[in-house]
């Protein structure tokens, strides 16, 4: 497959490109700094999003991987209106979008976001926000683009692959002990298995062991 990965050069989006070059896709990265790319048998496509055309940039890929959030600069808007931008920019070119999403929006009840929960950290409360609104971008979204968005589980953290992991929907779900958990490589080898699959289209799954 022939892949662009925007924000390669980040903590998930490094981990996604890693993974695609493993097994042997083609991968296109999208940076405004092309001198933060580590991976080696890459393109590098210098890419700001705020000017640039998405469509142009990665014309030619299956799909696009968008790894992006507003946490560095306290810009959170930047997730939704990044979502509407692609979704408009890439109808009718055939290029499916598969969106690195957070886990905030998933329902612990009927009705019941995890982010409303009483215990949900302060801290990540604004980006778990701009995800769900990305969601919601893409699902009221008329366009033609596919998309998936993949959603991790409550704790996303480094490491090497646990072994298998499930895909859920809408519904938080834990394992055994209790614990909504995945690896930052299992939850790139996720990724890639949706994007190889597109199993999943125009719907958000969530990924943890």
């Amino acid at each position: 497959m022939k892949l662009a990965v925007l924000g390669a050069s980040g903590w998930i989006g490094s981990h996604i490109t890693s993974e695609a070059l493993t097994r042997g896709h083609q991968v296109n990265v999208l940076v405004r700094d092309a001198g933060k790319v580590t991976q080696d048998n890459v393109t590098v496509t210098e890419f700001d999003l705020t000017k640039d055309d998405i469509a142009n940039a990665a014309a030619g890929s299956d799909a696009v991987i968008v790894a992006i959030g507003g946490r560095a600069l306290g810009n959170h808007e930047i997730v939704a209106n990044s979502a509407q931008q692609l979704l408009r920019a890439l109808a009718g070119t055939g290029i499916r979008i598969l969106w690195v999403g957070g886990a905030g929006s998933l329902e612990v009840a009927p009705g019941v976001t995890l982010i409303s929960s009483p215990d949900f950290p302060a801290e990540y409360k604004d980006e778990a926000r701009a995800q769900g609104e990305a969601l919601e971008v893409f699902r009221a979204s008329a366009a033609d683009t596919a998309w998936t968005f993949v959603s991790p589980a409550a704790v996303i953290y480094p490491g090497d692959s646990e072994g298998p992991y499930r895909v859920g929907g809408d519904s938080f779900f834990t394992d055994s002990n209790g614990e909504s958990k995945i690896s930052v490589t299992d939850y790139a080898k996720a990724m890639l298995d949706e994007a190889q699959s597109a199993a999943h289209l125009n719907q958000r799954i969530s990924i943890a062991y």
